[in-house]
């Protein structure tokens, strides 16, 4: 999985991309109906922030904020790290761990196409430990 192209292990189904002027209400909203993260902060398909639910939370809530009333824009990381869809997802664990992001938008060509993130690395063992469990319960 190391060598795998981001590409290949990323997050698509659940890549949500919002305008800058959108309100924290309404992409929190996207967020819970996604089962999402993050969500990429675009502008003529150009990446310009990423919102994450840690942002929600210390960025928004703790801070007093009316979801309602503010803009993504005002709360989001503006210019994040991002990656190229042909690195390899050992780059990005990298990346995720010199940083300690959770999430970082991939691009392709400038455009954003997904989002990757450390989740993606523990998805195949805990499928195996599912599929072990349900294996071990069957010949009990």
């Amino acid at each position: 999985m190391f060598d795998l192209p981001i590409k290949s292990v990323m997050e698509r189904k659940k890549f949500i991309a919002v305008p800058p002027d959108k309100t924290v209400s309404q992409t929190a909203y996207l967020m819970a109906h996604k089962n999402a993260g993050a969500v990429l902060v675009t502008e003529d398909d150009r990446l310009v922030g990423i919102f994450t639910e840690r942002d929600l939370v210390f960025r928004v809530v703790a801070a007093g904020l009316d979801p309602a009333q503010t803009p993504v824009r005002s709360v989001m990381t503006a210019a994040p790290v991002s990656l190229d869809a042909t690195q390899s997802y050992g780059h990005a664990l990298v990346v995720m761990q010199k940083h300690g992001f959770r999430h970082v938008p991939v691009l392709e060509n400038g455009h954003p196409i997904g989002i990757v993130s450390s989740r993606n690395a523990m998805d195949p063992d805990l499928d195996e430990f599912v599929s072990e469990t349900r294996r071990r319960e069957h010949y009990q």
